[in-house]
């Protein structure tokens, strides 16, 4: 059977007063090349143009923003001047803030083109709050050409979906520790010991983003109050948020006190690149979108990161498939490699009541 796979991206245009247009994609991965090499040639012979052709588009969109991109640095070779160091981090910004919803649009055309190719193809329904696992099991079954259909939202809204039968899987997150059993208070009405179980993904740790060395000299949630920091947050409703109010009561800290905490981004990735971006001194989240950015990261609570699912759909062909992905070597080493994550006792099976108590 034939399927077909789609990708939607986010990419950044140039337009001139006269309607002009020039992405600056084709640029990116050179300016990226140039900044690891220290040199235009070996940036264009990575990417495979000739130095000409490579002088010539970096040539192109200096001039039409207006400033030199690259400069030559004493026993440095070409470095990348504060404009192409911008250039690299919009890029990267439009990619990671509108990761999600891109590619919850493709998966959503994907989806019904392969229902019209194939009539009825019975896939894969994950609803989950986002996470690097998550998309890392994606990934794996989309290499097996297991068909998916992935929403990330909030992880009470997840669970909701699966009680009104919407998905086969849902993710959600809980914390290690005194947190546990208010978070779970949250998803116990929806979940049935008799009808669901609970499959175990990784354990994570989440944490504050910084920027790099720490200019703020931040120690901690008690710093979020101070008057010279300022913070992006998640959204309402999302697992990390709750998890965030609860940690910052537990501190003494009041919400209303902290500058910032009213701006919202929907993900991990989109909260990293705002602090990389210098739009925020702060964010909180998961360690590997930190990574991802070069950002500091101080572990404030670990959790388990669960999927609930129907017992009786634990026998189908399509939850055995991604069953087998999750007890695999490959996946686990995949997982291992993020940071802060443990896949440890990864597909292992519980009982409602023995994961929410943790």
């Amino acid at each position: 059977m034939h399927m077909v796979d789609i990708a939607c991206r986010a990419e950044l245009i140039l337009r001139d007063a006269d309607g002009r247009e020039t992405s600056l994609s084709a640029v990116v991965p050179l300016l990226q090349l140039v900044a690891q090499t220290g040199s235009i040639a070996n940036a264009a012979a990575a990417r495979g143009l000739s130095y000409r052709h490579a002088w010539g588009l970096l040539r192109e969109i200096e001039a039409r923003l207006g400033g030199a991109l690259i400069t030559k640095s004493r026993g440095r070779g070409s470095v990348l001047s504060e404009l192409g160091e911008s250039v690299l981090r919009a890029q990267r910004m439009c990619g990671d803030r509108l990761e999600a919803p891109l590619q919850a649009v493709a998966n959503d055309v994907a989806a019904e083109l392969n229902r019209r190719l194939a009539g009825e193809v019975s896939e894969v329904r994950i609803h989950a709050s986002h996470g690097y696992a998550v998309a890392t099991l994606v990934r794996a079954l989309g290499e097996r050409r297991v068909p998916v259909d992935i929403k990330y939202r909030e992880s009470a809204e997840a669970v909701r979906a699966l009680a009104r039968s919407e998905c086969e899987l849902a993710g959600f997150h809980l914390p290690i520790g005194e947190f546990r059993s208010t978070c779970a208070e949250i998803y116990r009405p929806y979940l049935d010991a008799n009808k669901h179980q609970l499959i175990r993904l990784t354990r994570r740790t989440q944490g504050l983003f910084l920027a790099k060395g720490n200019p703020k000299g931040v120690a901690g949630l008690r710093d979020l109050a101070r008057d010279d920091v300022r913070f992006v947050n998640r959204q309402p409703g999302s697992g990390t948020r709750m998890l965030l109010d609860l940690a910052l009561r537990g501190v003494g800290v009041d919400p209303d006190q902290i500058n910032g905490y009213a701006s919202t981004e929907l993900t991990h990735s989109a909260i990293a690149a705002f602090v990389a971006s210098g739009m925020a001194d702060l964010g909180f989240g998961v360690q590997p979108a930190a990574q991802h950015f070069g950002l500091d990261f101080i572990p404030i609570i670990d959790e388990d990161y669960f999927f609930a699912c129907e017992r009786a759909r634990l026998d189908e062909a399509r939850l055995s498939t991604v069953l087998g992905v999750l007890r695999s070597e490959a996946f686990n080493r995949s997982v291992a490699h993020l940071e802060g994550y443990d896949p440890e006792r990864c597909g292992t099976l519980l009982d409602i009541d023995e994961g929410l108590r943790g």
